[in-house]
């Protein structure tokens, strides 16, 4: 049986999921964690979910093994890797692909307190940071980046509140005092609370959209007149990408 792989593990992929099993088409589901799996329908006979990493050593048994005909890639915008992988995939084995893009907050004003770079690197090599109380919502995988900075500036994380996600905050040299674990989604009330617990003076982020918290980072920011550095999204360039899900699981209907 012959089903679409759905690379999952946003919010968005939670609606393509209830959208592609409710036209009867048979996918697959790819997250990374266990809590990752509960975002999404356990006993539904059009979805089967799978945890893992996939690499290049076992994507082509994955895709063997679950008879995949076609790829609908909705990851987080900074999860490259397996955007990338999946690509790749697609053209040497001729597997249809399309990018499911979450929207981006775009504004018609000019935002003076928001610094928008285009990576890590362009970050850490200034001196954003310097004698700054900052808070990072940037995810645990980045941490390590930070390690050297706490000699020069304040730094304060916010973490989802997993064992792994701790350690990294731990092993860059976060104290717990300074660490807060919480899942989204956070209400203005609460992100402007902790602006203000820990006198934050910035706050760095991702372009992760709305769906991510962005717009509502903003609005804080531009409430408290405090500084927002976004980090832009990596680009990739996407054989074909939508943003409907009507056409995602139109796309889905045609391949499997």
């Amino acid at each position: 049986m012959s089903q679409i792989w759905l690379i999952g593990g946003t919010s968005e992929s939670v609606i393509l999921a209830k959208a592609i099993t409710a036209a009867n088409i048979n996918c697959i589901v790819t997250v990374t964690t266990e809590t990752a799996k509960n975002l999404y329908s356990q006993d539904h006979p059009f979805l089967n979910i799978w945890v893992g990493r996939l690499d290049q050593e076992s994507i082509l048994s994955f895709l063997q093994q679950q008879k995949i005909t076609a790829i609908l890639d909705a990851s987080h915008p900074f999860a490259v890797e397996i955007s990338q992988l999946a690509i790749a995939t697609g053209n040497e084995y001729n597997i249809p692909y399309l990018r499911y893009e979450r929207s981006s907050c775009e504004t018609a004003n000019v935002e003076n307190n928001i610094v928008h770079l285009d990576s890590f690197e362009t970050l850490l090599s200034g001196n954003y940071l310097t004698e700054e109380r900052v808070m990072l919502t940037l995810g645990y995988r980045h941490l390590h980046r930070f390690k050297d900075w706490h000699k020069h500036s304040t730094l304060f994380v916010r973490i989802l509140p997993s064992i792994v996600s701790l350690e990294a905050a731990l092993n860059a040299g976060f104290t717990p005092d300074k660490i807060i674990a919480i899942r989204p989604p956070i209400s203005v009330e609460l992100e402007t609370a902790l602006w203000q617990q820990w006198n934050i003076s910035l706050v760095v982020t991702k372009a992760s959209g709305k769906a991510g918290g962005e717009a509502i980072k903003r609005k804080v920011a531009a409430e408290l007149g405090k500084h927002l550095i976004i980090i832009d999204r990596p680009q990739l360039n996407y054989p074909q990408k939508t943003m409907d899900v009507e056409t995602a699981v139109e796309f889905c209907q045609k391949y499997c």
